[in-house]
């Protein structure tokens, strides 16, 4: 059998045993799937460990493929290695190994021998995707992984936190539980139902309709990161949409708060997601955390749910309001619908392109989160964006680009309000010109402040 050597090394300025402990804690495999596959856990297994198998589906639409390794060869702090037993190659094996390079540094080297399918017909057709598919997947896995460990380095003096988690099965949620588990904090997920999803967390039960909450759960935790509702962009609003999606904030947080309330042991911190909703439509105007609320449905649910967390505010505990602004992810939300249109050649600017889209790349996401769990003296609005925020003209060139799509079909705004009705006025035509002030006074360093970079390293573009 022919096989392929394919080879990605990387500096990590960290040690060899700190990056080896990242990759064989919880989450791990989470963290380095990238985000533009349709990748799903079936069965992590019993972790990294000798002899182990992990299971995993891979979606290539329409059809699916099942992946079964097994763990062999591992050396604490060193390597370990993954083996084939069922997928898509004819042969695979992956070493992952670190070699030390100082007290404080480390060099990571993931090498692949593999074969495809299909002897020489596979390797004439199927070489140049594969050899291109590895080069943009591991550029991912390593800047990740570099980039999650100098995180958890600078709050090295805090020690491992028990964090509760509402939300977990969300966009912001699904990623934010492994960044925090590779991160060696204990996460607890508050969910509403038992599903037949792969978890290696605790759970603890709560239903915001019923109004139940498992309180003895509660207890314990350290912090409390909310991000539990209803997604605004599910459908076109009515006013049964639109209660849902206000009922799902403020009842849900008053529920989180009122049982926070009766602990004997309550959290020190509250993270609560907000959203840059609560400007309004302010045009070109520059708004920080300091800047008044704006008027529309977005607005009023924003305002009265930061209101809510008032409660645990006034017994001590530290509140952070997390106003959240476009979150870029292929995974879900907005760039997910978008990606389709521009990668056929029909996407366009949206309106008269001149309002301010105000985004933030996902992985800041979860640094913003991080940042406001460990800054105790962090407290009140944070907003949650890139420090460029860029017009939605802008934002379509700079996706077209990196797809290397023509982007010649706007939409106006009468044929957005015509197919979306109010939610085109407050999703796609308001302008918010958001700036992290709060942010960059405390001394977070965005990953990627700049769109360019950000949409190639979610999109394999590099």
């Amino acid at each position: 059998m022919r096989t392929e050597t394919f080879v990605y090394r990387s500096r990590i300025p960290v040690s060899a045993a700190d990056a080896f402990d990242w990759h064989v804690r919880p989450g791990a495999f989470e963290r380095l799937a990238p985000p533009w596959e349709h990748i799903r856990v079936l069965d992590f297994g019993n972790g990294v460990s000798e002899g182990s198998r992990v299971e995993i589906e891979l979606a290539i639409r329409p059809f699916r493929q099942r992946w079964t390794a097994e763990h062999r060869d591992i050396i604490p702090g060193r390597q370990f290695r993954d083996i084939q037993l069922r997928g898509p190659f004819a042969f695979w094996e992956h070493t992952h190994s670190l070699s030390e390079e100082g007290p404080d540094a480390c060099w990571l080297e993931d090498r692949i021998e593999y074969a495809l399918p299909f002897g020489t017909l596979g390797r004439w057709f199927g070489r140049p995707l594969i050899r291109q598919k590895l080069q943009s997947t591991f550029a991912y896995r390593h800047s990740t992984t570099t980039a999650d460990l100098i995180c958890h380095r600078q709050a090295e003096r805090t020690r491992p936190m028990k964090i509760l988690v509402t939300g977990s099965s969300g966009l912001v949620g699904s990623v934010l539980v492994p960044f925090l588990t590779t991160g060696g904090h204990s996460v607890t997920r508050l969910v509403r139902r038992t599903t037949s999803r792969p978890c290696l967390e605790p759970t603890v039960h709560w239903d915001p309709i019923l109004g139940t909450i498992d309180h003895g759960g509660l207890e314990g935790h350290d912090a409390v990161v909310h991000l539990a509702g209803e997604s605004i962009s599910a459908g076109r609003w009515n006013e049964r949409q639109k209660k849902a999606i206000r009922d799902s904030r403020l009842h849900g947080t008053k529920m989180v708060c009122d049982a926070l309330l009766r602990l004997r042991h309550p959290p020190k911190t509250l993270v609560c997601a907000s959203a840059i909703g609560i400007y309004g439509n302010r045009g070109d105007e520059v708004l920080d955390e300091k800047s008044p609320a704006g008027t529309g449905f977005l607005a009023e649910v924003c305002r009265d749910w930061e209101a809510v967390t008032e409660s645990v505010r006034l017994r001590g505990i530290r509140v952070v309001n997390l106003r959240l602004g476009v979150v870029l992810s292929p995974a879900g939300g907005a760039l997910a619908k978008m990606l389709l249109p521009f990668k056929l050649g029909l996407g366009g600017v949206i309106g008269s392109g001149q309002q301010y889209w105000s985004w933030v790349e996902i992985d800041d996401v979860l640094g913003s989160i991080h940042h406001a769990l460990i800054s105790e003296h962090l407290n009140g609005p944070v907003n949650a964006v890139s420090p460029n925020p860029k017009t939605n003209r802008d934002f379509t060139k700079t996706l077209g680009h990196v797809l290397k799509r023509p982007t010649v079909f706007p939409m106006p705004a009468f044929a957005a309000r015509l197919a979306l009705g109010e939610m085109a006025n407050d999703l796609l035509l308001s302008s918010a010109r958001v700036v992290p002030r709060r942010l960059e006074e405390t001394g977070y360093v965005f990953r990627y402040p700049d769109l360019e970079p950000a949409l190639r390293h979610l999109l394999g573009a590099t």
